[in-house]
Parts: C-alpha cells; sequence; structure tokens
C-alpha cells in the first residue's frame, strides 16, 4: 500500500522541493519505490518541447519510478508569479480534476510512497475562489509542514499548523529546513516549535549540507 503525504511550506522559498527531494531519496536509500509529484508549477521555461520546471526536474530526479516530467508536474506555466495569475495570463484555468487525475496516475505505479508537493504556502489559490488546499480535502492526505527557520517562521508555522487543522487533516509532522548559517537564536526557536507545534518534528535539515538520510527514511517504515 502507497503511503501518500502533502508536502507544503509555511510560505514560499522556504525548501520544500529540497525537503521533498531529501525524503525521496531517503525512501529509495531504504529500498522503496518512491514517487514525487508537483501538480502545479509556475516558472517554468520551454527546453525540449515542453515546459520544464526546475522543482519538478528535481522531484523527478529524487524518484526511482520511471515517470515523464508531465507526469511529475502536469500543471505548467511560464511566468514565476502566483499561479492562478499565471494561467489567467495564458488563457487557462487550472483543473482540480487535472491535479487528481495525475494523483490517481501516479498512485496506480503502487509505489510505496508518494509525495505531493505544494507550490507557495497553504492556502494557495487556483483560481474561482478555491484553492490547492480544496485538493488535498478532497484527497485526505496526511500534511508534512516545512517550516522555513528564519525570523517571522513561529508566527508562519503556527498559523500554518492551524489552517491544516480546521480543514480536518492530520499533520504528520513538520521539517525545520535551516535557510541560513547564522540564524539568531536558532535552538530557542526550534525548542519553541517544539512545544507549539501540534505535531512531532520529524527532522532538522543542516545548512547545505548532508541529512541523516535513515533518519529521514524513519518516516516509511
Amino acid at each position: 500500500m502507497t503511503q501518500a503525504f502533502f508536502v507544503t511550506g509555511t510560505d514560499t522559498e522556504v525548501g520544500k522541493t529540497y525537503v521533498s527531494a531529501m525524503f525521496l531519496k531517503a525512501a529509495v536509500m531504504a529500498g522503496k519505490r518512491a514517487i514525487g509529484y508537483k501538480p502545479v508549477a509556475a516558472g517554468c521555461e520551454w527546453q525540449t518541447g515542453q515546459w520544464q520546471n526546475e522543482d519538478a526536474l528535481a522531484l523527478q530526479q529524487a524518484s526511482n519510478v520511471e515517470l515523464t516530467l508531465k507526469e511529475v508536474n502536469p500543471v505548467a506555466l511560464e511566468p514565476a508569479i502566483a499561479p492562478h495569475i499565471a494561467a489567467e495570463l495564458a488563457g487557462e484555468s487550472i483543473s482540480e480534476g487535472v491535479i487528481k487525475g495525475g494523483f490517481d496516475n501516479l498512485l496506480s505505479r503502487q509505489a510505496d510512497v508518494l509525495l505531493m508537493e505544494g507550490a507557495g504556502g497553504w492556502r494557495l489559490p487556483i483560481g474561482n475562489q478555491r484553492f490547492l488546499s480544496d485538493v488535498v480535502k478532497a484527497l485526505q492526505l496526511d500534511v508534512i509542514i516545512v517550516v522555513g527557520m528564519r525570523l517571522g517562521c513561529l508566527n508562519h508555522a503556527l498559523l500554518t499548523a492551524e489552517a491544516v487543522k480546521a480543514d480536518g487533516l492530520n499533520i504528520k509532522g513538520w521539517v525545520a529546513n535551516t535557510l541560513t548559517p547564522d540564524m539568531p537564536y536558532f535552538n530557542e526557536n526550534l525548542a519553541t516549535l517544539e512545544q507549539l507545534m501540534p505535531a512531532p518534528r520529524l527532522a532538522t535539515i543542516p545548512y547545505k549540507s548532508v541529512p541523516d538520510f535513515a533518519a529521514l527514511g524513519e518516516l516509511f517504515n
């Protein structure tokens, strides 16, 4: 049976893709079949006859199930702006059916692990007063929150957790992703999050160094 999770972040540029790729690599090292899914991505370049997004490519490369880029990233938009605005500029709409269909397709591959990564934060608009979180609710996925460790992370992390819980979903845990080598009072902020977050810390990802893959892989045991 496939273990499937949705990876969200406390904001954009907090390392969701990096952390997701680390989890996928840990699963692969533990002998599991692992798939990464980036249903919606803005900020793509036209290469080799298709729109390519660097985050989607990173997830494709970290997976060990052979997938086309279109399977990994069905909604690929050119401008590096909010996806619903990018879609509107392109005269397109972001379809919940396409996102769910892409998920179901990957689920049919019978991998051990399937990580679906969001875009931006939890409450990402996809147009017409709809949100990507609505799709996650429909799929009833457990959520992993990536906390970008920087000034403001306490408020962003706690509000994200509140929103996920208010949507009736389970938070599997959170990851402290170290964004700089010298965040002031890093340990104190980490301790505060451990006291206040309504779920366990799954890992701390060190700044620009290799994480403990064995520890990351424990999520999938």
